[in-house]
């Protein structure tokens, strides 16, 4: 600190690998892009919800008001809302990408204000992982198991395969990795000489960093290389029968689809390698490897973020369950190594709770409930466009609402969901749009009513260190004032409920430092009944934070393990209390984009999908420097942008092909939209396949090309079509695409200045 202001960021001392990105965060306060007061759309303020087609429109004006006339604004439209229509037309689920604290949580603060006032349109699963948490309860009773912990993989794994993730980066970009445990396991597993492989697309920083071998199918064609090294192991009589037998149900039923009895094909190498382009005595070789050898299969989410999704996963639990080695230290398959420091011991630390956002309404509802009460995450622009649409969603049927009220908090949907030019078309439907948010995204630009809300920084808070292990408490203390007009988002809808008649409801009469006080008091009560002694709330709060040890059972955890030992003591939750190659249930919807067994299906657009329009393939990993469409408005982003432009990585082959050289702006075009982007030529992406980094803001502009996303959001080409009727999860990583030479002037970033305002 200094005259008032954050000049930086210093790492925790405990920090294995502290973020390239902690300049970034200190930076946030005083972006550019920041809300600095509370602003209306100049036609919204003239004519209310008859503007809303001028919504998004890069020449709309925005008046600055006081708090007062803008929460009287925001309130009239959740008022008039529940009385005319009822909870079910408040599209209120404002999915968004976490605020770590456990007070000023915008989403969690948004939520109890509308439950008080009659509910919502609730969601269901996340845009991370909703078609591994959909899939895996069939497959083996939970969404997200937890992993076998690191120490034993470094102590027991022969093999350690990267299928389809890069924690290097993603265990980096995280709300709760303030430890970044990770760093230490992966350095140890490095000095131990463990062999790597990473098969994936794009090789890696992880795979670079560890020197992994590098196998690389072509995007979405993992499960036909799983299904063939299956048939390869099945075929040389290398599967565990016995494993197979005791702990799986229907193996038969898959191994018909294996073999091709079901379909007539036979998943051999061979016909993978026309698919996914491995070769095949690479498959067969890289079967018969990690069966001979302790293998810990590491797959990622954004595998799973892809035409289909849900069988990437299904798939490797078969593969893993032919392996028979499930259940055994170092060997069987871990879904979240890859984030929050998965895989990292389970800490002794008590549960800390948030404010309560499930509270009953305390106000009358008297409208009827029209529509489903709760929606598959990534269903918003469909729900939004076509109210009244019926949909399969996991054995059941989804009627879309009538939504005339969104609102969003700490969310950016225009950076997370698919097909971003369809998301603005839809963001004009409802009556009146209000977002709260700390900068000025295409979220909030595409609103009617916009409230500052403070940065971690600007405001006392309390939190946990690390999703899965929970290694400790860390007192959010407030570094700075509040900048311009922003306010906490406890305070923000604590004077919303005011203008509502119910903030006594919403408060209980507690005051931040109260709310702050009783989660460290309950926790700490907690913690005495599981003989866990924690200091008292003054003492923690004055030392900043408090690490909890974790006891040797924890160090040595194996998943499945008791499973293993006596299924019948320790059954799964599933439908026969085993590892479900075969899903009766499954099967019984009578999908046809989801059938009872896992399987590979052709992704709608991708390498095989290839035309003379559109020829390449588009991946979107995630980014080093930021986390998904978080700090992309400070300096961190120019650390790989070009000219300010998302990179779009290209194979040297691809771009010569093209007349394309390094640092080139070029159009990348879709069915959908076209984005801006700078050319990185590089072998780590292979032919066929581009790299847009997702994340980039959303920033369209009128050009002699036409709209253009001049700044290079992903998602502006991606398909916005659910991953199979089963999950309904979104698609990342699915659209063909060309790349061409942009001429002439390069138009102008300009989503990280303030909108143009009037005074009225």
């Amino acid at each position: 600190m200094k005259g008032g202001r954050i000049v930086g960021c210093k790492p925790f001392e405990h920090d294995y690998q502290p973020s390239v990105n902690l300049q970034g965060i200190a930076e946030m306060p005083y972006s550019t892009a920041r809300i600095r007061y509370p602003m209306v759309r100049e036609s919204y303020l003239k004519n209310g919800p008859a503007s809303r087609a001028a919504r998004g429109d890069e020449n709309e004006k925005w008046v600055r008001v006081s708090w007062d006339k803008a929460l009287e604004l925001a309130a009239k439209a959740i008022r008039d809302t529940y009385d005319n229509y009822g909870p079910s037309a408040v599209y209120g689920s404002s999915y968004g990408w976490m605020s770590t604290g456990k007070l000023n949580a915008a989403i969690t603060c948004q939520h109890r204000l509308l439950n008080l006032m009659g509910g919502f349109v609730g969601r269901r699963n996340s845009y991370s992982s909703a078609a591994v948490n959909t899939i895996f309860p069939y497959v083996v009773g939970t969404g997200d198991p937890r992993s076998t912990s690191w120490d034993v993989v470094i102590k027991h794994s022969e093999r350690v395969v990267f299928w389809g993730c890069d924690p290097v980066v993603t265990n980096d970009i995280d709300w709760y990795t303030t430890l970044h445990n990770y760093a230490g396991y992966l350095r140890a597993l490095k000095k131990k000489g463990t062999k790597t492989i990473s098969v994936n697309p794009v090789e890696t920083d992880t795979a670079e960093y560890m020197g992994s071998e590098w196998i690389h199918p072509n995007p979405g064609t993992d499960p036909a290389v799983m299904a063939a090294m299956i048939y390869e192991l099945d075929a040389t009589g290398k599967i565990d029968k016995a494993f197979l037998d005791k702990y799986t149900y229907g193996w038969a039923e898959l191994r018909r689809y294996i073999v091709g009895e079901e379909d007539g094909v036979k998943k051999t190498p061979e016909w993978a390698e026309k698919i996914s382009g491995v070769p095949a005595s690479k498959i067969r070789s890289f079967a018969h490897e990690v069966q001979e050898h302790r293998t810990m299969f590491m797959i990622g989410w954004g595998i799973q973020r892809i035409d289909f999704g849900e069988q990437s996963h299904w798939m490797l639990a078969a593969l893993c369950s032919v392996l028979g080695q499930i259940g055994l230290p170092g060997g069987g398959l871990g879904t979240n190594y890859h984030y929050s420091s998965g895989g990292s011991p389970l800490s002794e630390a008590p549960f800390m709770a948030q404010i309560p956002s499930s509270v009953k309404p305390v106000r009358p509802v008297t409208k009827p409930w029209k529509g489903s009460k709760v929606l598959p995450v990534a269903a918003v622009s469909d729900a939004l466009l076509h109210p009244g649409k019926t949909v399969d969603y996991d054995g059941k049927k989804v009627t879309f609402p009538d939504f005339h009220l969104v609102m969003w908090a700490g969310g950016n949907p225009f950076a997370h969901h698919p097909d971003t030019n369809q998301l603005a078309r839809a963001f004009k439907k409802p009556d009146t749009v209000i977002v709260t948010d700390i900068v000025w995204t295409a979220t909030a630009r595409h609103a009617d009513i916009v409230l500052p809300a403070c940065t971690a920084f600007e405001h006392n808070d309390i939190t946990n260190i690390g999703t899965y292990s929970n290694d400790g408490f860390i007192a959010m203390k407030q570094a700075i004032e509040p900048q311009w007009e922003a306010k906490p988002d406890y305070d923000i809808f604590s004077a919303l409920a005011d203008k509502l008649g119910i903030k006594q409801a919403y408060t209980e009469g507690r005051s931040q430092m109260d709310w702050i006080r009783k989660f460290y008091n309950d926790a700490r009560q907690m913690g005495a009944t599981l003989g866990q002694k924690m200091p008292d709330f003054d003492t923690f709060w004055k030392k900043g934070y408090l690490l909890f040890p974790v006891s040797e059972e924890n160090r040595n955890y194996v998943s499945f393990a008791d499973f293993r030992a006596d299924p019948k003591a320790h059954p799964l939750s599933t439908e026969s209390g085993k590892i479900q190659l075969f899903s009766p249930k499954i099967a019984g919807y009578h999908y046809n984009d989801c059938l009872g067994h896992p399987t590979y299906f052709q992704p709608t657009e991708g390498v095989a999908a290839a035309t003379k329009e559109f020829p390449l393939a588009l991946m979107a990993c995630k980014s080093r420097y930021r986390m998904h469409s978080q700090l992309d408005c400070t300096a961190t982003r120019l650390r790989g942008t070009i000219e300010d432009r998302e990179p779009v990585w290209i194979n040297p082959k691809d771009a010569k092909a093209r007349g394309i050289q390094n640092g080139d702006i070029c159009l990348v075009k879709s069915r959908r939209g076209q984005i801006l982007a700078g050319a990185v030529l590089t072998d780590r992406i292979i032919p066929g396949v581009i790299v847009v980094h997702h994340g980039g803001w959303f920033n369209p502009r009128q050009t002699a090309h036409g709209v253009v996303d001049v700044r290079g959001n992903s998602n502006t080409l991606v398909l916005d079509k659910p991953t199979s009727k089963l999950a309904r999860g979104n698609l990342a990583s699915t659209a063909n695409v060309e790349v061409s030479l942009w001429k002439g002037a390069v138009p102008e970033v300009t989503v990280y200045d303030q909108p143009p305002r009037t005074i009225v």
